[in-house]
């Protein structure tokens, strides 16, 4: 038997063990996980998001600048014993690089949690205006 011939006998064999039915995704049998329809409210309240909000600023970020400022103490003296050695540039480098990421970091915090904060503002007045523009709507039902 040639290379050809074995090669496609090997598909072949290999095609005749692989499954050619197909099975259509569907919502679970029990409610819960993401997706439309999924849930029956929101997945947090304005007092969890607040709570987080809280916890970003007073305790997140500044253990995060206690950490900087701890790493950057230490970069410091490092680079300073080091002077004259090529390590010490590197770590002058690496220290910049350091300083840029907390940056990023704490700025991603911050906006994180203006975020949350935004959020309870927005669905606390959506939630309260709907609730306005319903009352208003004149209805014989309430009547009954």
């Amino acid at each position: 038997m040639g290379f050809d011939e074995e090669w496609a006998q090997l598909r072949a064999e290999a095609a005749s063990r692989q499954e050619t039915s197909m099975r259509l995704n569907q919502l679970p049998a029990e409610p819960g996980g993401g997706g439309a329809g999924g849930g029956k409210g929101l997945v947090s309240t304005p007092t969890e998001k607040r709570a987080a909000a809280n916890t970003i600023e007073t305790v997140i970020v500044p253990d995060t600048k206690k950490a900087t400022d701890w790493a950057d103490e230490a970069t410091t003296g490092a680079v300073g014993a080091l002077k004259g050695w090529e390590t010490a540039a590197g770590l002058k480098t690496v220290q910049t690089t350091w300083e840029k990421q907390v940056k990023t970091l704490t700025a991603r915090l911050n906006r994180e949690k203006g975020a949350l904060r935004a959020t309870v503002t927005t669905l606390t007045g959506v939630d309260v205006g709907r609730g306005q523009a319903i009352a208003s709507i004149p209805s014989n039902l309430s009547k009954y």
